[in-house]
């Protein structure tokens, strides 16, 4: 098992949820102190090199309180309304506090379907990848203003979660309203004691937060266990720690009460071994003998090494790349649609702009989204013509 860094600085990339308690208090609006001190914290780990992605929570908190809504449960249109108008203060106050330390803010919505559907996740991915690459923060938030009971994600720790793994984040950060896990809920069990490190999430360490029938499975410790789970396989480590105080990520730094969750010792194996075995290829790719010692060798698939494209498929959907001989050899997700990979099939990659009419990736997979499904048994040489 890998040991907690020592400082949070030492981290590459790390994805920050706040829960909407946390950011905005019920009545009486936005709490600017906290979030000034939040901002803080982030400006100080991108100065150390950290990019930092935030998932934040309370667009409909804030928005009840600007439309001075009754308290109680809302009907869901009022809740839709309140996200419409509670997203666009959430945006104007996350922009201005980071503007405090020239940080541009990137306001990113998201439903259930931009991170299940592979078309979409590969758009939000790029997207927020391309905010980080120009030196925003994206602020994520689940787009509550057409979210409904069956088509969103209800929480947005799993969605933290989700966005973590999309990105290839090493780090997530649950800021809650409790320091960590505890063996048992501390406000029930006076005995209860926090657990700063998990190796691993076991049955064991699930009935600590709550078991499937257990009272405290709704919410709470129960669904930052589940984002634990989705996080900690795909090689991203997980704390949670209380983002009561002021400056709550410099608190970890310095010690502050905090659980942290090991990754899988096996993150790309676990997260390719899904590629492969659980989604139906909707299409071939044929490639020729170079470009399968390439695939070896862990390169991208670029047109120029693949010979036929069978099936009909969209950009984002798993295919099955399969060598002359006709034997798959990997599993990936599509860079193009079907008509447009015939079209560069063949091709160089400084090709494509004439051949498609717009500049596209230079990769027909990208080796990220690629899995190997066949073994080789020969050596490359050193010499081999690379197509892929």
């Amino acid at each position: 098992m890998s040991a907690p860094l020592a400082s949070l600085s030492g981290y590459r990339r790390i994805v920050i949820k706040i829960g909407s308690a946390l950011l905005v208090d019920h009545g009486a609006g936005l709490k600017k102190q906290w979030l000034d001190a939040v901002c803080d914290d982030i400006a100080a780990l991108r100065t150390n090199g950290v990019e930092v992605l935030v998932v934040s929570s309370g667009a409909i908190a804030l928005g009840r309180t600007v439309l001075s809504l009754a308290p109680g449960a809302l009907k869901l249109e009022e809740s839709q309304a309140a996200a419409a108008v509670g997203q666009i203060a959430l945006a104007r106050h996350w922009s201005e506090s980071l503007s405090r330390s020239s940080i541009v803010a990137g306001q990113i919505l998201l439903t259930l379907g931009d991170t299940e559907e592979r078309r979409r996740y590969l758009n939000a991915r790029a997207t927020i990848n391309q905010l980080l690459k120009l030196g925003a923060v994206p602020i994520i938030n689940e787009n509550d203003t057409v979210a409904t009971t069956e088509i969103r994600y209800g929480d947005n720790d799993r969605l933290a979660a989700r966005v973590a793994t999309m990105t290839g984040a090493d780090l997530l950060i649950l800021l809650s309203d409790i320091d960590g896990l505890y063996t048992a809920p501390p406000h029930l069990d006076p005995e209860a004691k926090l657990l700063p490190v998990i190796a691993e999430i076991t049955p064991e360490i699930e009935a600590m937060a709550g078991g499937a029938a257990s009272i405290f499975s709704r919410g709470g410790m129960r669904t930052k266990i589940d984002a634990g789970k989705i996080a900690t396989s795909a090689g991203c480590a997980m704390i949670i720690t209380s983002g009561k105080p002021l400056n709550p990520l410099k608190g970890i730094d310095e010690g502050a009460a905090h659980s942290w969750f090991a990754p899988s010792a096996t993150p790309v194996t676990a997260r390719k071994t899904w590629i492969a075995g659980q989604l139906q290829p909707a299409g071939t790719l044929t490639v020729d003998a170079g470009a399968e010692r390439a695939l070896h060798a862990g390169k991208s698939l670029l047109p120029a090494g693949v010979r036929e494209v069978s099936g009909q498929f969209h950009r984002g959907d798993t295919i099955s790349v399969v060598g002359l001989e006709g034997r798959e050899i990997a599993r990936g997700l599509a860079g193009y649609d079907a008509d447009e990979a015939r079209r560069i099939a063949g091709h160089k990659s400084i090709e494509i702009e004439e051949l498609l009419g717009y500049a596209g990736r230079a990769a027909m997979i990208h080796r990220d989204d690629l899995v190997m499904t066949e073994a080789t048994g020969k050596k490359t040489e050193k010499k081999d013509e690379v197509h892929a």
